[in-house]
């Protein structure tokens, strides 16, 4: 199951995860369904349609073994110009909804005593940026949200990881201004964009039996950017 798995680096991953032989089912809120895979409507920050998507998918595939927390929102704009509520929305949708989503897969993962959780989180959570507090704040606390579901599920053979894409080319990318497209591609050591097929190898990966013994990591994916941080 790949949240926000209608377009971008979700499409990606699911389309990947698909190759792999799984069964994928993508949850989307706004946008067109993607052909070929099973689409569920779900808006992660309303907990009826984290019931009513996960409902829907068992009964067409059986309990989620994967799933891929990648839905998530910007509203990057500094910090004295910010009200409360473009923060909570933030949070809301990248943290939060990350949460509900794991919360309600990991009871069929213990039963089966097995599972994968990969957290979509940001190279900028490492470094920062200006405007993007809140943005850089809820992929962050991914990091330890997942590392501390790497303790609680690890015995139970469940995985938890994260990876941290860095400049990726996105429909969200594409609306960054050219200053600000030129300065991510000064700071990062190969001088380009990735592609969202790039991040989804990294999850194949982390979701396959090659990384059996992966748990609590960060893998980023950028292409040199925020390295070392």
């Amino acid at each position: 199951m790949v949240t926000g798995g209608n377009r971008g680096i979700g499409l990606a991953i699911a389309r990947a995860l698909a190759d792999e032989g799984h069964r994928v089912a993508v949850t989307h809120r706004g946008g067109p369904p993607p052909e070929g895979l099973l689409a569920v409507r779900c808006d992660v920050t309303e907990p009826a349609t984290v019931e009513s998507a996960f409902a829907e998918v068992e009964r067409e595939f059986g309990p989620v073994e994967i799933l891929v927390s990648n839905a998530g929102i910007t509203r990057d704009m500094l910090v004295l110009e910010m009200e409360d509520k473009d923060f909570h929305e933030v949070l809301e949708t990248n943290l939060v909804g990350a949460f509900r989503m794991a919360r309600r897969a990991l009871p069929g993962m213990l039963r089966a005593r097995w599972g994968r959780l990969v957290f979509v989180s940001s190279a900028i959570a490492a470094v920062g940026g200006p405007g993007q507090a809140s943005y850089a704040a809820s992929k962050a606390a991914l990091t330890g949200f997942a590392r501390s579901l790497a303790w609680e599920l690890g015995r139970r053979g469940i995985t938890a990881n994260v990876v941290a894409p860095g400049p990726i080319e996105t429909d969200m990318s594409a609306a960054v201004s050219e200053a600000r497209r030129d300065w991510a591609m000064q700071t990062t050591p190969l001088g380009r964009m990735g592609r969202p097929g790039d991040v989804a190898s990294a999850v194949r990966f982390l979701t396959g039996e090659e990384a059996h013994y992966i748990t609590g990591a960060v893998l980023p994916v950028s292409g040199g950017f925020g390295m070392g941080a």
